[in-house]
């Protein structure tokens, strides 16, 4: 690995000059801020090394190979898979951000396999039908310590997935999970109060157990490579929501006017391109937001991190506040998209209706299986079966596992198998 050139001799301040004549630059090597495969804090079980891949590789490649990652290709995003082939799933998002997360990472000298494998892994605990089956499934488990889809997250990595013969889960490193469980931030405060998300709700017991047995360092901020996966998130799912919204006709060109970003984009691409057939200029304006988004990140987080001095992985979770991030003008552009898609595609009454009636399904069937959990498969029935002798609540949270992994094909099958009337969903 090339030594890591110090921060000073690359001013990314200056960002915009180094690609002022077109070309793109790379920087084969790693900051000194990067996190450090080499001189990772290891995994909760023990293994010897591999020869040909670092520890973070192999946590990426662990992602990429798990069920849970797999079943992300029938786990919507926004519209129900059915509505049609190109709108995005789980499956797409996360590969998308993923992209997204090593274009920041190697611009920045972070280790750039493991902000992909947080970045593939961060929908991992996601629930059928998107954020509606997630509220769905929270509101059912209220009296047995709700759902969250980050603690599922965790739950699938460490638990849930059966794999391998000498451990539960898929034994990741530390850093990327603590990445998986803080990419958002802190979960704790200096007092070890629950903040931000948690501060009304209280930490899930899922993360508080298993920081238990392995500290994750709750009240601090997360790596570089998870700040990076987070905001490739954010990148992505404005521009891509943005695409879909359009595609499905749920709002047009001439409704993104209200955001003066997006009407300057439009207009540049309408002069350039007189006439340009409506599919090209949605993606002529897609691509420009995500190079926008990036490059000002990019920027930005140079900036921060050259001011911070940090010279270490852990001085950036000592920072006391996130390093990596958009510019002011940046943030207050991407807190206006999500605005704009908020009132024009979440909330759209074909949306909302959409909404209803999966929420309905996901609460149908949580009712029964809990009520009845011989009705699930042999080994989950089993598994109820014998947690609820001991503890209702235990019963629940295997219900809850079952649901929650469900796609959202599987789901409405298996409410068509148990119930009279189940919704199309369209």
């Amino acid at each position: 690995m090339p030594p890591a050139v110090p921060i000073r001799s690359w001013a990314l301040p200056a960002y915009p000059e180094r690609i002022a004549d077109g070309r793109a630059v790379f920087m084969p090597w790693r900051a000194a801020y990067a996190s450090d495969a080499s001189h990772s804090r290891g995994r909760l079980f023990p293994e010897p090394g591999s020869p040909t891949r670092s520890e973070f590789q192999r946590d990426r490649d662990r992602i990429l190979h798990s069920t849970a990652f797999r079943r992300l290709a029938h786990k919507t995003q926004v519209f129900i898979p059915h509505e049609g082939d190109h709108y995005r799933t789980r499956l797409t998002h996360s590969i998308e951000v993923g992209q997204i997360a090593r274009a920041l990472a190697r611009a920045l000298g972070l280790d750039d396999d493991l902000a992909e494998a947080l970045a593939l892994a961060h929908d991992l605990g996601h629930t059928p039908f998107g954020h509606t089956g997630e509220d769905a499934l929270d509101a059912a488990m209220q009296p047995y310590g709700g759902f969250d889809h980050n603690a599922q997250a965790l739950r699938i990595v460490t638990k849930l997935e059966h794999r391998y013969a000498e451990f539960d889960g898929l034994n990741l490193t530390w850093e990327t999970l603590e990445g998986l469980v803080k990419h958002n931030g802190p979960l704790l405060g200096p007092d070890g109060t629950p903040t931000g998300h948690y501060a009304g709700r209280g930490l899930p017991q899922a993360i508080a157990e298993y920081a238990a047995l392995h500290d994750l360092r709750l009240d601090l901020f997360a790596g570089p490579e998870a700040q990076a996966a987070a905001l490739a998130d954010d990148i992505a799912y404005n521009a891509h929501d943005i695409d879909d919204g359009l595609r499905a006709g749920l709002f047009d060109f001439a409704q993104m006017d209200e955001v003066d970003y997006l009407r300057r984009r439009i207009e540049e691409i309408d002069a350039r391109y007189l006439g340009l057939e409506r599919q090209r200029r949605i993606h002529e304006l897609v691509r420009r937001v995500i190079t926008d988004f990036i490059e000002d990140a990019i920027a930005e987080s140079g900036a921060r991190l050259a001011a911070s001095r940090v010279s270490s992985a852990d001085d950036v979770r000592l920072a006391g506040r996130t390093l990596l991030g958009f510019s002011a003008p940046m943030a207050q552009t991407q807190g206006a998209i999500k605005k704009f898609l908020f009132a024009n595609m979440y909330r759209h009454p074909d949306i909302k209706r959409i909404r209803v009636e999966a929420a309905g399904v996901v609460r149908d069937l949580f009712e029964i299986f809990f009520k009845e959990p011989e009705l699930m498969p042999a080994e989950w029935a089993s598994l109820a079966i014998t947690r609820g002798v001991e503890d209702e609540a235990k019963m629940a949270r295997v219900v809850c596992d079952y649901i929650a992994g469900m796609t959202d094909r599987y789901a409405l099958a298996e409410h068509q198998r148990l119930f009279d009337e189940t919704p199309e969903l369209r």
